[in-house]
């Protein structure tokens, strides 16, 4: 039986311990009877909970990522809000990157750090991992390595 994309990032999360709202709000929450209740962010807007600071949000997707990355940090020099936040990122390749994070997802918006050019157009990927994994061979592996180790322990310690 093999996994599918989807659940691969699910257990990739949860094995690192990350959390993403972009990548929690399909998945249902089940109440204390079994049932499942779909969650709907209007009515999370509506309730408040979900309304956040962008940066918050960038600040988490630094730290599950810094581990595969050479550097990684959220742009101070860029104007970050509820609705956007930058995040700099220097592969191992020793690529350089300025990233946008908004609802729609993530995307390169520059080629160097604190850069913003409107003439790049790259379309949003869902999660971190998935742009990574898309500009950096060295990401890929490393995170790939990471997850096996992780997945070991997790397997070592169900057999203790």
């Amino acid at each position: 039986m093999g996994l599918g994309k989807g659940t691969l990032r699910r257990v990739a999360v949860r094995a690192f311990g990350g959390s993403s709202r972009m990548e929690t709000e399909d998945n249902p929450m089940e109440l204390s009877d079994g049932t499942e209740v779909e969650n709907h962010s209007e009515f999370k807007d509506f309730e408040g909970t979900d309304v956040k600071d962008m940066t918050l949000e960038a600040e988490a997707v630094v730290n599950d990522v810094l581990f595969a990355v050479s550097n990684m940090f959220v742009s101070k020099s860029l104007p970050c809000s509820e609705d956007v936040a930058y995040i700099n990122v220097e592969t191992r390749e020793r690529n350089r990157y300025c990233l946008e994070l908004t609802e729609a997802g993530l995307r390169v918006v520059g080629y160097a750090f604190d850069q913003v050019d409107d003439s790049v157009q790259n379309s949003y990927h869902e999660t971190v991992y998935s742009l990574l994994d898309s500009v950096s061979p060295a990401y890929r592996e490393a995170f790939g390595n990471a997850l096996l180790q992780r997945l070991e322990a997790l397997k070592g310690d169900g057999q203790s």
